[in-house]
């Protein structure tokens, strides 16, 4: 608290002589974190594809248009709560599923690549009307969607995965801080583990204790833990699989027509529930210069 409330005298020095409003600005974001008595929990995972992107019919290339991080913003006194709810759905929607795994339903993961699919939404009407059924029960725990994702429009030769991670990953950190900010929230990320994101956490530590603009909601870097241990994670990845199932649609609808049905079934229901998302897309001339 106490290097909360110098930081705050600090911005003041700093910014005397700069805008009254770019003062308050800096003193309200302080005075959020000051304040913070409830904590937020961001379960985040990917979706679409990080890799280069021609065309669906391209042979190499046609994985996804776009690429980013989606998940659930979630009160922390709602997570246990939220994750018998997963239990309790995995149970009962896949539960010929378990039985041929033959495992119990708290070690067991359905991977959201796997299970929304069009032919499983078209023909399982019990599958369509659990994954409604899961985003309702998000509203009702007072919890929030969230995503960050880009539109790809470089060419295969000039696209960098490493700083299209760096990107989706700092605007996530800066969009959620946004969201607690306003709620008066700190929060934490808790991410599935993956051998290679490594790599890219470093930008979260840079963009948490950024010197000019900090993400001062923020208790620690992400968290990486193993997905079939935790419902939690599996909501997240069954979330933003069906984001990018909607975003891909919404990017190339002829191209992704067949994905029709995540707009929908779905498309109001995650927009009434999404807060601060984006899906950022090139203008007309980032798309002239990249030939598209």
């Amino acid at each position: 608290m106490i290097l909360a409330i110098a930081d705050i005298f600090r911005a003041r020095r700093r910014h005397f002589s700069a805008s009254s409003s770019g003062a308050r600005a800096l003193v309200a974001r302080a005075s959020a974190f000051l304040y913070a008595e409830k904590m937020r929990i961001a379960y985040l995972d990917e979706f679409g594809h990080i890799g280069p992107f021609v065309s669906r019919n391209d042979k190499k290339h046609n994985t996804s248009p776009v690429f980013g991080l989606a998940g659930v913003l979630l009160p922390h006194d709602q997570a246990r709560h939220l994750a018998t709810f997963m239990l309790q759905l995995k149970e009962g929607m896949l539960a010929k599923d378990l039985a041929v795994a033959g495992v119990p339903a708290h070690s067991w993961e359905k991977k959201g690549s796997e299970l929304i699919s069009s032919k499983n939404i078209r023909k399982y009407a019990h599958i369509r009307e659990g994954i409604r059924r899961l985003l309702n029960e998000i509203r009702i725990s007072g919890g929030k969607i969230f995503f960050y994702g880009r539109e790809k429009f470089q060419k295969p030769e000039d696209c960098r995965a490493n700083g299209l991670y760096k990107t989706v990953l700092g605007h996530s950190i800066r969009g959620i801080d946004n969201f607690c900010v306003r709620q008066r929230e700190q929060f934490m990320i808790i991410m599935d583990q993956h051998s290679g994101r490594s790599q890219w956490m470093e930008t979260s530590a840079k963009t948490m204790f950024n010197k000019r603009a900090p993400a001062r909601c923020m208790i620690e870097p992400p968290f990486e833990v193993e997905s079939h241990l935790y419902q939690t994670i599996q909501i997240a990845d069954w979330v933003a699989t069906l984001i990018g199932r909607l975003m891909a649609y919404r990017t190339n609808p002829t191209q992704y027509a067949d994905w029709e049905w995540a707009e929908r079934y779905y498309g109001e229901q995650i927009d009434q529930l999404a807060t601060d998302s984006v899906l950022w897309r090139p203008n007309r001339t980032q798309a002239r210069l990249a030939g598209i």
